[in-house]
């Protein structure tokens, strides 16, 4: 019995993380052209295509989230530790895809909404509408959660975690940012 619990243990860490980022390589291209980024113009709102790749040589923090008010809370005290730095739109920028694909039926015109409401609010942040989950396919995540990863300027994985960071994690991934910059 003792045995059985001991491989379970030491699984854990690999269960947890269904991702297929690894750290200090770059991050598998992606690009959602099935919606895109949010744009503003005019308080007019529309969307592009996107691509990870075009946003090298700044810090990026990416979060990946659910269409689903679970996941886009699993990691809001970083996303406010992140506010509260004001680090340098010209050097560090946040990226929050929204796979829209995975909603609860029926929710995904409040989940478009919602993120339209925040492009208002900060209209400096990176918000992509991926209406068919292709990040989530591509970086191979777990449904009904939310990931975190930061890239350096050069668009190498400095941190990856799925689900919701503890606050020794949150302190890591800040100080990795500010020796980022």
């Amino acid at each position: 019995m003792s045995i059985r619990i001991g491989l379970l243990l030491t699984c854990l860490p690999f269960m947890a993380s269904a991702h297929n980022l690894t750290l200090q390589q770059t991050a598998p291209a992606v690009a959602v052209t099935n919606a895109g980024e949010l744009t503003l113009n005019n308080d007019r709102l529309s969307t592009r295509n996107w691509q990870l790749s075009k946003g090298a040589g700044k810090v990026r923090l990416v979060q990946h989230i659910a269409g689903r008010t679970r996941a886009k809370e699993l990691n809001a005290t970083l996303i406010e530790a992140l506010k509260a730095a004001k680090l340098p739109r010209d050097r560090y920028q946040t990226i929050t895809i929204i796979n829209v694909d995975d909603a609860i039926f029926g929710t995904s015109g409040f989940v478009r909404s919602s993120a339209e409401s925040s492009k208002r609010e900060f209209p400096w942040s990176s918000i992509i509408i991926d209406n068919k989950g292709s990040v989530a396919q591509e970086w191979q995540l777990t449904a009904k959660n939310a990931a975190i990863v930061l890239l350096n300027k050069e668009g190498l994985v400095l941190f990856a975690k799925e689900g919701a960071l503890t606050s020794e994690q949150i302190k890591e991934v800040m100080t990795l940012i500010k020796t980022a910059l």
